[in-house]
């Protein structure tokens, strides 16, 4: 249960930012964020705060942001029947649409016209009598209650997405895989100060009956050199002591201004089942400031590019195994979870990055889809067709599903089957 928890605030998290992005942005620029949904399926809460309705939904996979477009004007069609709430100058404000037996109060009608885009205009029949036609002017923040009583704001021209520069549309779909990205590196920033600064050259603690200890190798001392190579990080320390295999190691210490070379022997440890090689140190830690915030930007700029190389070798050498979904993602974030609150704040960060860089991939159904449109719009001077771009988007969106689906079965196969 623990676990299931860790993983929705997570998931939950990550969705949430990389959804606050295409809303912010899209909010600046103009285009009317019509709502703001986190999860899938059925809504279980929603709260308007106008212009925007904002939803919590019972699935907690996913989320969106529903910006006004043209595909909203099929909202509303002729023979639907209505209910038309209005104000003192006659304009419908609110439209119930939901079929609800507890309606709005205010007026039934009959739909015979509407345009909701342009004109703002409803027309019909008023309580069933089909002679008697009327027309109102409908408010251009008037709402729409729908099927399943989502109250959203209509979409009239002048707040679509479609109607925004390339820029302003280029901006908001950008703006969801850099908050991902963004959100990963504060995250490594977080996570740098849990835990002790990075590690130094200089020996903070020997081990009892260890091999350093038995060479009289003394806390405080500085690490020079190691066989003639000269070390200048504790990484290099580390890995020409495991690449002794256990030979005697030749090691040049300074100690308060005094030089002297001493020979350890490294011994052998075995960890998770690997032979590793040790001489029983622990280096001080640099808790400075400066030096932990240096290495929580050092590491999430080589967690991006460990990314981007992991994503060029998926292009090369496809492989289900080097992808993972929402299962594969729970799994993981449950086995961190159980090592610590740091571990798991990297792991965070590490999520949050790759779903960053891999929603830029130009492939439709994916934020990078929707960029890559935008970057032909620029070259072309004008967009595509409304029909080219509904074909690539369904066909993006198709291939997109089935991948998500063989992800799915994968994960659920390495996971809890294999």
């Amino acid at each position: 249960m623990k676990g299931i928890l860790i993983f929705l605030v997570v998931f939950g998290l990550l969705v949430f930012v990389h959804e606050f992005g295409h809303f912010i942005v899209a909010k600046k620029c103009g285009i009317l964020v019509r709502e703001f949904s986190i999860g899938m399926g059925p809504k279980l809460f929603q709260v308007r705060r106008n212009p925007t309705t904002y939803t919590i939904r019972w699935l907690p996979l996913g989320g969106y942001v529903r910006l006004a477009s043209k595909d909203d004007e099929a909202e509303l069609k002729p023979g639907m029947t209505v209910i038309l709430q209005t104000n003192e100058q006659n304009e419908v404000v609110r439209i119930d649409a939901s079929g609800s037996d507890i309606p709005i109060e205010g007026l039934p009608l009959q739909i015979t016209e509407v345009d909701l885009v342009d004109q703002l205009v409803i027309k019909g029949y008023e309580n069933g009598e089909e002679d008697k036609l009327v027309s109102y002017q409908v408010n251009h923040d008037a709402t729409v209650i729908d099927q399943s009583n989502t109250e959203l704001i209509i979409a009239p021209r002048d707040t679509q997405f479609q109607e925004a520069n390339v820029w302003q549309k280029l901006a908001t779909n950008v703006a969801g895989p850099l908050m991902n990205i963004i959100l990963g590196f504060v995250v490594f920033l977080i996570w740098t100060f849990t835990i002790p600064g990075p590690a130094t050259t200089t020996i903070g603690a020997v081990e009892a009956n260890s091999p350093a200890e038995q060479a009289a190798v003394e806390p405080g001392s500085k690490f020079v050199s190691i066989n003639g190579h000269k070390t200048t990080t504790f990484n290099e320390i580390s890995n020409q002591i495991n690449a002794s295999k256990g030979k005697a190691l030749s090691i040049v210490l300074t100690s308060h201004g005094k030089t002297k070379t001493v020979s350890v022997k490294p011994k052998t440890v075995k960890i998770q089942g690997q032979k590793v090689y040790q001489i029983g140190i622990k280096a001080k830690s640099d808790d400075r400031v400066l030096a932990k915030a240096k290495r929580g930007w050092d590491t999430a700029v080589s967690t991006t590019g460990m990314i981007f190389n992991a994503l060029g070798g998926l292009i090369r050498h496809f492989s289900l195994n080097k992808l993972s979904g929402p299962v594969g993602i729970y799994s993981q974030t449950s086995q961190v979870s159980q090592m610590g609150f740091t571990y798991l704040l990297a792991f965070l960060a590490m999520i949050s990055i790759n779903l960053g860089i891999v929603n830029l991939v130009p492939i439709p159904g994916l934020d990078g889809g929707k960029l890559l449109l935008n970057l032909i719009e620029i070259f072309r001077g004008k967009p595509i067709s409304e029909d080219h771009e509904a074909i690539v988007e369904l066909i993006g969106f198709g291939l997109l599903l089935l991948l998500i689906i063989a992800v799915t079965g994968n994960d659920i196969y390495r996971y809890f089957i294999k």
